[in-house]
């Protein structure tokens, strides 16, 4: 199984017929991907890459039974992309645009908290059940069908740990990039719940960044609600007090969400924590084959010492047959 999206999970895009929508909806299909058409205003009635193009998300839904939409429009038009999706009920939008102002995400967080949409992005490298869909800008031929969950902030080191679990022949049953910014759809907790639930993930890949508190908020979640082992790394150990790395949410501000922070949440929540990505497929596969009944899992029937064999008493004597009085002869 998988979680979000699998091979029956019918696409559209919007931005379909721009640079960046042409070029991932190409990859898309190539893929394997169900991708059955596109909008973009304006342009409805059109063919493009051999699927419709519709002016809303509203037609097109009507027309294809679409249940997901990735988006590739500019920055300025992210949000209302993102609402007219919501209001024409896809289950999940997974916005890749960079830069969406924060004032339109925190309207969009608003308006999506009374909607069943489900919200991945923006600035984020996607989604993608390997071998079966991608909505995204992940290159498809380094993910392997497997069985470690990935969820990640930074896109880069999203590729990483994949590479990383293919490379250790785990390979992964989705990966989630949730993205940087400081405002944003789906967080860590809510992948987190997802993957607890799916049966066919094994194990989970988190990585995270300095900045904000979503790491020690995931950590929090580990400790009581997931089953799974779970290996994290924290992008930024290096970095001071007030620089921001790459993405717009990740900063350290008052001496708050810094990776040692992060670090010291994790580990106090179970979870096993490594210092450089490089090993998070090594890792993952150290504590997987732990976990395998047989090799000292939790709840693995254990042989007994001999100290908690059951002792045994006294052997009890065989009770004697009672003695029986000699018959009287009879006189003649």
């Amino acid at each position: 199984m998988s979680i979000l999206v699998n091979r029956n999970t019918r696409v559209l895009c919007q931005g379909f017929t721009g640079r960046q929508g042409t070029f991932h909806s190409e990859q898309a299909l190539a893929y394997g991907t169900k991708l059955v058409g596109g909008v973009t205003p304006g342009r409805g009635g059109e063919q493009h890459l051999g699927q419709p193009v519709f002016d809303t998300v509203a037609q097109a839904v009507r027309a294809t039974g679409a249940t997901a939409s990735m988006i590739y429009v500019p920055a300025a038009f992210a949000a209302d992309a993102i609402l007219e999706a919501a209001d024409a009920g896809l289950d999940l939008v997974v916005c890749i645009t960079e830069g969406v102002p924060v004032n339109d995400m925190v309207r969009v967080k608003a308006a999506l908290a009374q909607s069943t949409t489900r919200l991945v992005g923006p600035n984020c490298p996607g989604v993608i059940t390997p071998e079966e869909c991608k909505l995204g800008i992940m290159p498809g031929f380094i993910h392997k069908k497997g069985a470690v969950g990935i969820v990640s902030r930074s896109g880069t080191l999203t590729y990483e740990a994949v590479f990383q679990t293919t490379r250790a022949g785990l390979g992964q049953s989705t990966c989630v990039g949730i993205g940087g910014d400081p405002v944003r759809g789906m967080g860590f907790i809510d992948v987190l719940e997802l993957f607890e639930r799916d049966p066919d993930t094994r194990g989970i890949i988190l990585v995270g960044e300095i900045g904000g508190s979503d790491e020690e908020a995931a950590a929090a979640y580990i400790r009581h609600y997931v089953t799974k082992p779970v290996v994290a790394y924290i992008a930024g150990v290096t970095a001071p007090p007030g620089k921001r790395m790459g993405h717009a949410g990740a900063i350290v501000a008052g001496g708050k969400g810094t990776a040692a922070e992060k670090y010291l949440a994790l580990e106090a929540a179970g979870v096993r924590t490594v210092r450089s990505p490089a090993v998070l497929g090594e890792t993952m596969r150290e504590l997987l084959q732990k976990a395998r009944p047989g090799r000292g899992a939790a709840g693995a029937r254990r042989p007994k010492s001999a100290g908690s064999a059951k002792k045994k008493g006294p052997a009890r004597k065989k009770p004697r047959a009672p003695k029986t009085r000699p018959r009287a002869r009879k006189h003649r």
